[in-house]
């Protein structure tokens, strides 16, 4: 007969076996150095942001005088004269005006026939009060019984924008030239509303004053004949200017400095 195995060694084995097993894993994980658990660096300080100075409201300063506005402020006029003053802008604006230079009809100017070119003047409304001091950078008005035309800037400055026309005092506190004495003076004759009225004027005047320079040019309201005595002399500007009686447009004493 065969050998006989005791009922019991198959499980004897297996119980051995585990134990075997059991015994090898404690003794390898004994033979490690024991891990550290990983603790990240602990994150940097935060500065709280400080909130940027607000600067105390300071109040609005007050608008700047220009050096115009100072002179006149601290001097007496040497002139003074009153009359109707009107406005004008198109079609004048951005043309070269009679100081050659682009006239801007939101600027503060005006317009005078014989105060030399860039006289200091303030310009005050009779009625309102209102003023505003500018400088004479242009020739007009060309209209019977007005003595000043302003830049529609001028104009909205003094307060006769919306009316029109208005009662003005026109003082003069500095001039580049004297107004007396000097200058270089025409006669302007116009307008016209076509060209060969002023043309056969021009011919008419060219035979009457044979040593003047007599011109016919064309402006943004019309057609103009300007007479030019010789040397441009004032005296002799002022007696054609009373002698002449056109019987078309009108005749103005003009000073071009």
């Amino acid at each position: 007969m065969g050998r006989i195995f005791p009922l019991w060694r198959p499980a004897r084995i297996f119980s051995f076996a585990v134990e075997s097993v059991f015994l090898a894993m404690l003794l390898s994980g004994c033979s490690h150095k024991p891990e550290v658990a990983y603790s990240p660096p602990p994150p940097p300080a935060v500065t709280p942001e400080t909130a940027p100075a607000t600067a105390a409201s300071a109040p609005p300063a007050l608008p700047s005088l220009s050096a115009d506005e100072q002179f006149v402020d601290t001097h007496t006029p040497i002139y003074s004269e009153s009359g109707v003053a009107s406005w004008y802008g198109p079609p004048y604006h951005n043309r070269v005006g009679a100081n050659g230079l682009v006239f801007d009809e939101n600027g503060v100017s005006a317009a005078h026939r014989t105060l030399p070119m860039g006289s200091l003047i303030r310009v005050t409304n009779v009625k309102t009060g209102q003023s505003s001091v500018m400088r004479v950078t242009d020739r007009g008005p060309f209209v019977a019984g007005r003595v000043l035309d302003l830049s529609i800037g001028a104009a909205k400055a003094v307060g006769l924008w919306r009316a029109g026309t208005g009662e003005v005092r026109i003082d003069v506190f500095s001039t580049p030239k004297p107004m007396d004495e000097g200058g270089r003076w025409c006669v302007q004759i116009g307008a016209f509303l076509h060209a060969g009225s002023a043309l056969r004027l021009q011919s008419q005047l060219q035979r009457e004053y044979r040593t003047a320079n007599v011109i016919e040019f064309q402006g943004p309201t019309g057609y103009w004949v300007r007479i030019r005595p010789e040397n441009d002399d004032r005296s002799l500007a002022m007696t054609i200017a009373r002698s002449l009686q056109p019987d078309e447009g009108a005749a103005w004493l003009v000073r071009l400095d």
